[in-house]
């Protein structure tokens, strides 16, 4: 839930947003304000994730402390866990919350404004639904005086993020819907707490490095799972798709690897000490990392046969981290020289300029990733003082300028994704100590209001896919008693041989006997006494020729107990027996949302 803010005698939004470090704008879109954006006494101002942690100086108490930041003594009682008399010590480091957990009703609020006011949006559109689900509320009244927590909803944008977690006991490749809110996992215990998700460009593929370091491919559209090479304990784990998502690029055992995950064969090209290769947008060439005569680190092009090879970097230092080519092919970036310093810079490949990016004050500097039109670099900036470490989640434009905070991360460092269209960011916060994260976030850069989408388990990398999807992996369904074969929504789980059910449909298999017409067989099924699809049910003929078969839609008064059930009848090309009957029609029933998906893909077995 958002945590509110009253704003009291003298607050300005510059100071509060310097109580917690954040950047103004982000407190302005959290809460719809509009210029001039003037704010008043007794107004609730939602406040977005920032640095919430505070050390005790000399001569402060808990009284003084909720005073300066401007929140109740309770709040800070609360979160610290403090028992009477709250004596606090020199040195301790608190945390201060920046206002509780609900919004008070004021008068002619109504939830489609609270809704808009407070960015509980899906797809661009007001979600008062989904405050009054959260809420438990029976209808959508509501009163001045009533205490409202307000969620975070799903953001409804296009593709999947997909992200590591062990939070089904062992560690995994799971993914995010933004349109719907729903986790489902891809893999059965094949990740590593290090384990990163890389999406091949049309989003059919997902490689990753899992247990053992073993290198594994998810067919996406399929569901299957395939382990193509085990890498050196210790080696460099990155991994690139080739620009047609064919092949995978990697290194191992001295070689450059190219793995075609479509035909499963793979090609070795020997460069020493290669690490960090990727495919440059033409799919003829390749970058890498490798060191050059004088055993200094530099970046390397060279064909995809290993040919014509040249030095991009005239590097004198430390080693080079990150080595990542824009996606126009025109700019690569680095970090260096490491975890203590580092520094992101980017090089012209045109003309060899070396740009640095600032970057933030400590210089500590990571997970830099290009924009989708190649224009910017967002990345994780750590921040450290007396109160611990953070991350501030920053922009930057290709040549070093335009450097933006946007959002705080109380991570020591966070990895970044961008959208598929570039216009949002998302990335990991919920760190306590050093363990690993349990929050996702994302912000659109036109309207930075950090939105959480996940809370509550363990995330260590995440990666959105590069286009816009719509939907994952399709499960195969073969049957050999009804002999059929059809494909259906891979998150749906088995109820029994004939039944498999999701949050979001089902579907059930059966056969009829008689030789009656498909037409009268399609008419009894759909006008039975009880009126299973309502009192006026569609029946629509297949127009192919070569099939005789039909669909029936429910109409609006199907019962609700039906679950908007629909059905689809096909002829057997020859009749089947089953415990020594006959039957010449198969019948498919699923939810009236999956029935055309899922019967378009039926064939009968031979």
């Amino acid at each position: 839930m958002q945590l509110f803010y009253v704003v009291r005698s003298g607050d300005t939004l510059n100071n509060i947003a310097k109580r917690w470090e954040l950047p103004v704008k982000s407190i302005i879109s959290a809460n719809n304000l509009t210029s001039p954006y003037r704010i008043f006494v007794g107004q609730q101002l939602s406040i977005p994730p920032g640095i919430n942690k505070y050390r005790v100086k000399s001569g402060y108490s808990v009284y003084r402390i909720s005073q300066m930041y401007g929140v109740p003594v309770s709040l800070i009682v609360e979160k610290n866990r403090l028992r009477p008399p709250y004596a606090i010590h020199v040195g301790q480091l608190l945390e201060i919350p920046p206002g509780v957990s609900y919004y008070v009703v004021q008068p002619r609020d109504t939830l489609v404004q609270i809704a808009k006011r407070f960015n509980v949006t899906t797809g661009g559109q007001s979600n008062p639904k989904y405050l009054q689900t959260s809420n438990e509320l029976p209808t959508t009244a509501i009163n001045p005086g009533m205490k409202l927590g307000i969620p975070y909803a799903p953001t409804g944008d296009q593709g999947f993020l997909a992200y590591t977690s062990n939070r089904g006991g062992q560690y995994d490749i799971w993914v995010y819907n933004p349109r719907t809110g729903e986790n489902r996992k891809l893999t059965n215990g094949l990740g590593d707490a290090q384990s990163k998700p890389v999406w091949s460009p049309d989003s059919s593929r997902i490689a990753f490095v899992g247990k053992d370091r073993i290198i594994y491919v998810i067919y996406t559209t399929t569901g299957l799972i395939a382990g193509i090479d085990q890498l050196k304990e210790g080696g460099d784990f990155s991994l690139d798709w080739s620009p047609n998502s064919s092949s995978l690029a990697y290194a191992a055992r001295g070689t450059i690897m190219l793995y075609n995950a479509t035909l499963h064969e793979a090609k070795a090209l020997r460069q020493p000490g290669a690490s960090e290769v990727s495919w440059f947008p033409s799919g003829t060439e390749l970058l890498f990392q490798a060191r050059d005569a004088s055993g200094i680190s530099q970046l390397f092009r060279s064909g995809i046969n290993g040919t014509a090879k040249q030095q991009i970097t005239k590097n004198t230092n430390g080693p080079l981290h990150d080595a990542r080519l824009s996606p126009d092919g025109r700019f690569v970036l680095y970090t260096t020289p490491g975890a203590s310093v580092s520094i992101i810079y980017t090089v012209d490949l045109a003309t060899g300029a070396v740009n640095e990016v600032k970057g933030g004050q400590d210089g500590k500097n990571y997970f830099p990733e290009w924009s989708p039109d190649s224009l910017r670099i967002a990345y994780s900036a750590t921040v450290s003082d007396d109160r611990g470490f953070f991350s501030q989640i920053r922009t930057v434009e290709r040549l070093g300028n335009d450097d933006r905070i946007w959002a705080i991360s109380n991570c020591f460092s966070t990895p970044v994704t961008w959208s598929p269209d570039g216009r949002k960011v998302a990335y990991l916060s919920g760190c306590k100590g050093q363990e690993f994260a349990n929050e996702l976030w994302v912000f659109d850069l036109t309207h930075p209001v950090p939105i959480r989408l996940i809370e509550g388990v363990p995330i260590t990398s995440v990666q959105w896919s590069p286009t816009p999807i719509m939907d994952l992996s399709k499960a195969e369904f073969t049957n050999d008693t009804f002999d059929v074969n059809f494909q259906y929504p891979a998150r749906w789980h088995r109820v029994s041989d004939e039944r498999y059910e999701g949050n979001d449909g089902y579907f059930q298999i059966s056969a009829l006997f008689g030789s009656d017409s498909i037409d009268k067989v399609c008419h009894d099924e759909a006008f039975q006494k009880l009126m299973p699809y309502g009192s006026a049910p569609r029946i629509i003929q297949s127009q192919n020729p070569y099939e005789q078969s039909c669909t029936i839609l429910p109409s609006a008064d199907q019962p609700a107990d039906m679950n908007g059930q629909a059905a689809f009848i096909a002829q057997y090309p020859n009749p089947i027996m089953i415990d020594g009957i006959s039957y010449n029609y198969f019948i498919l029933w699923a939810d009236k949302e999956h029935i055309d998906g899922i019967s378009s893909t039926l064939l009968f077995l031979p």
